[in-house]
């Protein structure tokens, strides 16, 4: 039996952990043996884990990643919070407006000499989420594999330190075409590294979990409703969809409502942004939920305004839903959907958003086409686990 150990951060809810409960669904547990590192036994997803996978006991080193500064030093770990405090530092000296890329390959590059080896040894080693320090310098394995879920050709690192812990993988694992070609610009040095491996879909799961029943504000909301499933941070571009609502408002699309499922970072300046606006009973933020697709099947149109994604697995779902879609024109925009297919890609920013909000509300035809498309689609892709089994 062929041992694997996968590591990611938490089980909080999000994107990348959905994709990761998908994955290790679908791990064939006869042949091989899996066991989960997480840094952190936290998130509402920590429940939704299969009972195959040995869930290895919280290291309280690797748990201070998902802890602030002055808990890490309350928690006696003096040298891990002067870490932390150097590599806050050294990311505020750099020019970026996303300081905090830098920041987390600071913090865990400074923080390898005291992080503890990980004891066991494997035929296979997968780092599920960056920066991939551990699997890279604290684990024994015959084959690791790296893994990105974002377009890295949008993300403000520290190519020379990054470089070093890509060239301790034999494999870097991107979930589209467009998002490797993207890592690939930036490292054209990994390109024979990088192969792609889709995030895998559950479409009887999420079918299922959509007909639950849950407290949906928006089975009585008779407006025209749109909805977006994302963290509340730079990169999902929420604050480009208050404005675009604003805008709609001004153009006299009165009967119309926007809400957002999600938590995160930008929430504070997401609800002045909406008040400043005069949206409180329109953009609403439903905050997190565990099963999100009671709501996205309760929608009429489904929006993605990212900045940048690798993949988003919401827009896969909301196809799955059989909804319509609209997403911004992101580098792998091309990557989800076909444009006017089985769903439209508009131009980034609120204009774009505007624009394409507004073609989809005149043009019910268009909206019932491309989700008719999205539904008939095959969204099964089990078959993607394969590729591991062949790296191994």
């Amino acid at each position: 039996m062929k041992k694997v150990l996968i590591a990611s951060f938490d089980m909080e809810v999000g994107g990348v952990e959905r994709s990761l409960i998908s994955m290790l669904n679908n791990f064939d547990y006869q042949n091989y043996r899996i066991d989960l590192m997480l840094y952190s036994h936290t998130g509402d997803f920590m429940n939704l884990l299969p009972n195959q996978p040995n869930l290895l006991e919280e290291s309280a080193a690797y748990k201070t990643f998902r802890m602030s500064i002055g808990q890490i030093l309350k928690s006696g770990k003096m040298s891990l919070g002067l870490v932390r405090l150097m590599a806050k530092y050294k990311a505020n000296l750099s020019t970026s407006s996303e300081k905090g890329y830098k920041q987390m390959q600071y913090m865990w590059k400074y923080s390898l000499p005291f992080l503890p080896k990980h004891k066991k040894k494997y035929d296979l080693a997968i780092s599920y989420l960056w920066p991939h320090y551990f699997v890279a310098e604290k684990v024994e394995a015959k084959t690791k594999i790296a893994w990105i879920h974002t377009d890295f050709s949008t993300v403000d690192t520290d190519e020379k330190v990054d470089i070093q812990m890509w060239n301790k993988f034999d494999y870097i694992v991107a979930v589209s075409e467009e998002c490797k070609n993207a890592f690939i610009q930036k490292y054209p040095s990994l390109e024979k590294k990088v192969i792609v491996i889709e995030n895998i879909t559950s479409p009887d799961f999420i079918e299922t979990l959509a007909n639950e029943e849950v407290d949906n504000p928006m089975l009585g909301d008779q407006r025209f409703k749109i909805i977006t499933v994302a963290r509340l941070s730079h990169a999902k571009g929420i604050d480009n969809a208050v404005l675009t609502l604003k805008k709609l408002k001004d153009k006299g699309y009165e009967n119309i409502a926007w809400y957002v499922i999600g938590y995160g970072g930008d929430e504070s300046m997401l609800k002045t942004l909406i008040s400043e606006n005069g949206l409180d009973d329109c953009f609403i933020l439903l905050g997190k939920k565990i099963n999100p697709y009671p709501y996205m099947k309760a929608c009429d149109l489904y929006v993605q305004p990212s900045r940048y994604e690798g993949k988003a697995v919401t827009v896969t779902e909301a196809k799955i839903l059989g909804k319509p879609i609209l997403i911004t024109n992101y580098p792998t925009a091309k990557s989800q959907l076909k444009d006017r297919v089985d769903g439209c890609i508009c131009p980034m920013g609120v204009n774009g958003i505007f624009q394409g909000i507004q073609e989809l509300i005149n043009d019910k035809s268009l909206r019932e086409k491309i989700a008719d498309n999205a539904k008939q689609h095959n969204h099964n892709n089990n078959d993607e686990i394969e590729k591991i089994y062949k790296l191994i």
